[in-house]
């Protein structure tokens, strides 16, 4: 076999005529590497690994998958001198060591034989472990350039990178909808086909991400995990911390786009779009009346049923409005009297 001259992809044709058997791609066949485990289906992906490897003699593997479900090593000594590969009995994948095939077997039977210490789980792969482990000690190994964010896999660092870049790769088939996190995406694909595999043990809700399922449990166990750091309030959820920080900091990120007024938060923006637009989606079941936001209907309803919740302190006194009662609660304060 003669040595790869081209070092650039635009010699693959010279490349693949330099091979001892024709390189084409189809759907039974896998090329392989012969200087390293790569495995590839594409014509054109073997050929640019090839070119990587530089002046090295170049072999072709020609290693069909595997026609016989009960057969792990795969030779083939007329076209490629005794080379040998070890076929997966149960997937189409093929490896180049024995150890490899091993290490992969385990991921089907449910072998798990690295064992965590410090808690019951265990991995059917030393480097699974290895990324768990830091879990325990807090490392983060892989850190991101462009904020203080690090992570305990190089996978999560390259996920977190696309919040930076606005990449999407992973795209729903059946909408508009893009995805930074395949994970992501196959949540989403539960709200096209109303999947919810989530069940909660303590009520009859069901949720599509199990993260949902998290954040519901703490309705019912009542943990407040996220503290403020500057009050002594908590929060079941990230958002309601995220919402009540900008009550220290005074930011209103969220900006109307017709008049000059912005807001904390974008459900108070929401609402305040409505007087723009007319919009009033809270009718009242009992007369004609709507509204633009929800609480207003709240306080309406109670001119139907005469609740009066905010209670004076001072006298028997109460009213069906908050501000009702801190106007009255001034006249207790001055000469007036009730």
């Amino acid at each position: 076999m003669e040595p790869v001259q081209t070092s650039s992809l635009g010699d693959e044709a010279a490349l693949l005529g330099e091979t001892s058997c024709p390189l084409k791609a189809i759907e039974d066949i896998w090329f392989g590497c012969c200087s390293c485990t790569f495995f590839t289906r594409d014509q054109r992906g073997i050929v640019s690994h090839l070119v990587v490897h530089g002046n090295e003699s170049v072999k072709c593997h020609h290693s069909s998958l595997p026609s016989d479900s009960g057969s792990k090593v795969h030779t083939n000594t007329e076209m490629h001198g005794g080379e040998r590969f070890f076929d997966c009995n149960l997937c189409p994948q093929v490896f180049a060591r024995n150890s490899y095939l091993t290490e992969h077997n385990r991921t089907h039977p449910g072998e798990k034989p690295f064992k965590c210490r410090l808690c019951p789980q265990a991995f059917a792969r030393h480097d699974s472990l290895i990324f768990h482990n830091r879990r325990h000690n807090g490392d983060k190994p892989y850190k991101c350039k462009l904020c203080p964010k690090a992570f305990s896999r190089s996978s999560s660092l390259k996920e977190h990178n696309r919040t930076h870049n606005g990449d999407k790769p992973y795209k729903c088939k059946l909408c508009l909808r893009a995805f930074s996190q395949n994970s992501h995406l196959k949540s989403h694909y539960r709200t096209h086909n109303g999947d919810k595999p989530y069940e909660c043990k303590l009520c009859p809700q069901v949720f599509a991400r199990n993260s949902a399922l998290t954040e519901h449990n703490r309705t019912h166990t009542g943990e407040k995990p996220f503290k403020c750091k500057l009050c002594p309030l908590a929060f079941a959820y990230q958002s309601n911390l995220t919402q009540h920080n900008r009550t220290h900091t005074g930011e209103m990120p969220f900006k109307c786009n017709l008049c000059p007024l912005s807001f904390a938060w974008s459900s108070s923006l929401r609402s305040h779009n409505r007087t723009h637009t007319g919009e009033r989606p809270y009718k009242c079941e009992l007369c004609p009346q709507a509204f633009a936001q929800h609480y207003v209907l709240i306080q309406h309803n109670r001119t139907h049923t005469g609740e009066k919740p905010f209670k004076c302190k001072l006298c028997p006194r109460a009213f069906s409005r908050s501000t009702y009662l801190r106007s009255h609660s001034q006249t207790h304060s001055g000469d007036k009297q009730c």
